[in-house]
């Protein structure tokens, strides 16, 4: 009988403690709740460029991408644009609407015919359509393989040409950040892992040195962005967050 009111007094004992942990831990999650509700992203100028020559898989990526942007917090202003062929094709300038910028966008034509010797001579085109003095942060969202063959396809040249530098120092003069989601085109990327290896390089060198972020999924095919946009709304969260 006292072995039996001791399991007792011990069962009765460990709810109490736990009930206590529990009381003492729920005040701390809502504490971490209550702190991310005050905070809120600022409005940012975004520049979505995109390669024309990419897989037609990446036309399947059309509804994320126009999600993401009709998420983004008020006052935000977007541009869309195509890197196509030695030239950037303005589909939406700098707009407030996001919707209009959403349904802006396109399939890209995923043909040889539309690749650009590299995308980075568009990059600094696009960054010249800054403002400068916007009270909003800058930013680009370059979808690209990021390989630039106007020089040649030699491995001392990946992450390493006269035109990337020249994007990175543009757009450190402008304070624009630039992330990159990596997508294959039809070209050498789709085939060469070692060309894919050298786009993804040079992209991972002009986000790093720009205040961004560059997201891969591997050098070989195409799965989809959902992980990528996923992961670049934590880092705008990180970056861009104010308190209220």
């Amino acid at each position: 009988m006292y072995y039996r009111k001791l399991v007792a007094l011990a069962a009765a004992l460990v709810m109490v403690f736990s009930a206590v942990w529990v009381a003492s831990a729920t005040p701390k999650v809502n504490d971490e709740n209550e702190q991310r509700s005050l905070q809120t992203i600022e409005p940012l100028n975004l520049a979505i460029l995109i390669q024309d020559d990419l897989v037609p898989q990446v036309g399947n990526e059309l509804k994320i991408t126009r999600d993401f942007i009709r998420s983004l917090p008020q006052g935000s202003q977007v541009m869309v644009g195509y890197i196509t062929a030695g030239s950037l094709q303005v589909r939406q300038p700098f707009t407030t609407d996001l919707e209009k910028a959403a349904r802006s966008l396109r399939i890209p034509l995923g043909s040889t015919a539309s690749s650009p010797f590299n995308p980075y001579v568009e990059v600094v085109e696009a960054l010249r359509k800054f403002d400068r003095d916007g009270a909003n942060a800058n930013a680009i969202l370059l979808i690209s393989d990021g390989l630039d063959t106007s020089r040649g396809f030699d491995s001392t040249a990946a992450g390493h040409t006269v035109d990337i530098d020249r994007a990175i120092k543009e757009a450190n003069k402008r304070g624009v950040s630039i992330f990159s989601f990596y997508a294959p085109s039809v070209g050498l990327t789709s085939h060469s892992r070692i060309a894919a290896s050298y786009g993804q390089s040079s992209l991972n060198r002009i986000s790093n040195e720009t205040g961004g972020r560059a997201f891969f999924q591997g050098t070989t095919g195409f799965v989809t962005f959902n992980s990528h946009f996923a992961r670049l709304r934590e880092t705008l969260n990180r970056q861009y967050a104010r308190a209220r």
